[in-house]
């Protein structure tokens, strides 16, 4: 390819770079700059740590030429993604027909590995050395969200993609187990790209301790990543406590000033819920084992699992109460708002775009898939708490706040409440909305927390009456701010309307509802109406009206560090919301053969169950292409160790499994 090739095919990346690069002033902080740190006094001790902070956020100065190149390398990437992504047609659909793919199956290892390794060596550097901790953990997390970028380089076909097995404790059934779909694809993506900006973000305000946070960050992103892949319930139980530690810690060290309460909170939450998961787990291997003879806590052979209908019913309310708290659904909500007012602002941004999604897509994962029974007859009641309890309580809470930070954090039990709704609905078109609303709020929170953290560094406080006025001395931060309001909102052109469409239509379209669906739909919209409400309140509170706080009058605008942690996400806003057809595509039939395998399935599930016995669903009852991999319990041998003969027959049976799949799941329907 020629030069004049190359130019002509990547020129809106080349020019999306240029103005990257150009388009920032060259004094984003203004004359008064110098002067902003006169009025800076007491505060809660969020995340300012260190008076050398005031230096280096309030500077009087421009963008640097590195600065500048980074926004335009931002930019440039940006579109270079959207030309990556965007459906050639003929290509897609010849490579997902003849299943060529160049899978690489250890790489799932390397993004879960790669943080570890980074942490323990973390340790050995000294703690004076400041620059090689922050630069080292930076590249760290970089070459990991370079790396996952490689998944995209697969069709995402129906079943199951870089899938690594491996015998881990052979005595007991467990195996490193770990695969992506269509589903956990873009959590995965979402994680590897969140990472690094939260770690900036937390550079530039946290000045103490510093080897001690970058350990934590490493640690908490192979956590996350290891929940998001993991097929072993142990190895996703394990992943899951795992979570928990550097979060705990990274809240009770760098915490305000009540964090010591809001990390235990934390604690005692997220455990109660994971020791009901662990019996539903130990309950689930010990009824397989009664029936095949063999250990396992593989989840394509448990999902074969019937249990009677009372152990069924108990140990879908063990799993999903745990993801409950973890997403958090009312009443098990209360530790939120806590952990993210206390949180400094990396860890509230980690907490709010990935380690929430963590509850919504396990109950996808796990709740629907292995007890598809309780799951369905529960479905309308369910909507009802997350319409309920989750948009319409999240969003009238929210309105009253007057911490501005508290205020994101009910948002956010708003927003998830959609996500649930739309699992609970049971819909292509609701699971579509409600995992790429998992990825919008991700962006959008993650984003806003970022703004927060901004003025909190410069007055150190969060009040909503101790603002007014801010457009007129921060236009940059206003303008932001606004932008991801309308993300927030669900403005059409942003990555908050296709999801929040997708799950309503979904809602109003759900067998599973019944009766409701309509009732559920117009909740739905009234928490579209809410959510405009309460955000647009504290915008208009915040940025217009006179300026009286002379404490503002001084305030530096976005300063370069500030502008490249939150430029990713700006971007992204626009791009989910003008081509989300990009990130629907690739989760689509994912989507569909999980639809119609839980039509199946419950079904299924309800039929063979009975108050006694345990059963098992027959082999035929899955699609070939979601059990390739699963342990063949019968001759002791994992799926890691079959013959070529055996996968290949699997591979081929794939696609014509799932169209029988379709056609029993329409006669479930009928």
């Amino acid at each position: 390819m020629s030069a004049l090739d190359l130019v002509t095919q990547y020129w809106p990346a080349l020019a999306a770079g240029v103005v990257g690069a150009i388009l920032p002033p060259s004094d984003v902080q203004g004359a008064d700059g110098a002067h902003a740190g006169d009025d800076h006094h007491g505060g809660h001790g969020d995340d300012h740590h260190g008076d050398d902070h005031h230096g280096e956020a309030h500077a009087a100065a421009g963008y640097t030429p590195w600065q500048r190149a980074g926004l335009g390398l931002i930019a440039a990437l940006t579109v270079l993604f959207v030309q990556w992504l965007w459906p050639s047609g003929a290509a897609a659909e010849a490579a997902g027909a003849t299943g060529a793919t160049d899978e690489w199956p250890s790489l799932l290892n390397v993004l879960i590995g790669l943080p570890f390794v980074g942490a323990a060596a973390v340790l050995f550097v000294p703690r004076q050395l400041l620059s090689l901790l922050r630069g080292f953990t930076l590249a760290v997390l970089g070459a990991g969200f370079l790396a996952s970028l490689w998944l995209l380089t697969v069709p995402m076909t129906v079943g199951w993609h870089f899938q690594s097995i491996k015998e881990w404790i052979p005595t007991l059934g467990i195996r490193w187990h770990v695969a992506i779909d269509g589903i956990s694809l873009w959590l995965v993506l979402l994680t590897t790209f969140i990472a690094p900006i939260a770690a900036y973000a937390s550079f530039g305000s946290i000045k103490s301790r510093i080897k001690e946070l970058c350990f934590c960050l490493l640690f908490l992103q192979g956590a996350m990543l290891g929940a998001f892949v993991a097929l072993d319930l142990f190895l996703f139980f394990l992943f899951w406590e795992l979570m928990l530690v550097p979060m705990f810690v990274m809240i009770g060290i760098w915490g305000g000033v009540e964090k010591i309460k809001a990390a235990i909170k934390l604690f005692v939450y997220t455990m109660a819920g994971s020791m009901l998961m662990l019996a539903g787990i130990v309950y689930l291997v010990w009824a397989n084992q009664k029936l095949t003879g063999a250990y396992t806590f593989d989840y394509l052979a448990l999902s074969r699992v019937v249990l009677p209908r009372s152990a069924q019913m108990l140990c879908f309310w063990a799993f999903s109460i745990a993801f409950f708290i973890k997403v958090p659904m009312w009443p098990v909500h209360t530790w939120l708002p806590d952990a993210h007012v206390q949180a400094p602002t990396g860890g509230s941004v980690i907490l709010a775009a990935v380690m929430l999604k963590i509850g919504t897509y396990a109950y996808l994962r796990f709740s629907m898939g292995l007890f598809p029974g309780p799951a369905s007859s529960l479905a309308a009641n369910l909507a009802g708490i997350a319409i309920l309890g989750g948009v319409i309580y999240g969003a009238l809470v929210a309105w009253k706040q007057s911490d501005v930070k508290r205020l994101v954090a009910y948002s956010s039990v708003a927003h998830l409440g959609y996500v649930m709704l739309g699992l609970f609905g049971v819909t292509p078109s609701g699971i579509q909305g409600a995992v790429i609303q998992m990825v919008n709020h991700g962006v959008s929170t993650g984003a806003l927390f970022l703004l927060v953290g901004v003025i909190y560094d410069r007055r150190h406080t969060r009040e909503v009456s101790e603002f007014g006025g801010l457009a007129k001395v921060m236009p940059v931060y206003a303008t932001l701010f606004l932008i991801v309001t309308f993300a927030s909102v669900g403005v059409p052109g942003t990555n908050g309307f296709i999801g929040e469409f997708m799950i309503i239509m979904g809602t109003y379209a759900s067998e599973r509802l019944g009766t409701f669906s309509g009732i559920h739909t117009i909740g739905a919209a009234a928490g579209v109406i809410l959510a405009a409400v309460y955000m647009l309140s504290v915008v208009q509170k915040m940025f217009f009206g006179p300026l009286t706080n002379p404490k503002n009058k001084h305030l530096p605008d976005v300063t370069p560090r500030e502008g490249l942690a939150l430029a990713p996400l700006i971007l992204m806003i626009f791009v989910i919301g003008l081509f989300p057809a990009i990130f629907l595509d690739r989760m689509k039939e994912s989507v569909l053969s999980t639809y119609n395998q839980f039509k199946v399935v419950s079904g299924q599930a309800i039929l063979f169950a009975d108050e006694r016995n345990a059963k098992l669903l027959p082999e035929d009852t899955f699609s070939p292409a979601f059990l390739k991999g699963a342990p063949s319990l019968g001759s002791g041998e994992g799926a890691a160790g079959a013959g070529e003969d055996e996968q290949a027959r699997r591979d081929r049976g794939a696609r014509r499994g799932d169209g029988a799949l379709a056609a029993r799941a329409g006669e479930a329907a009928r």
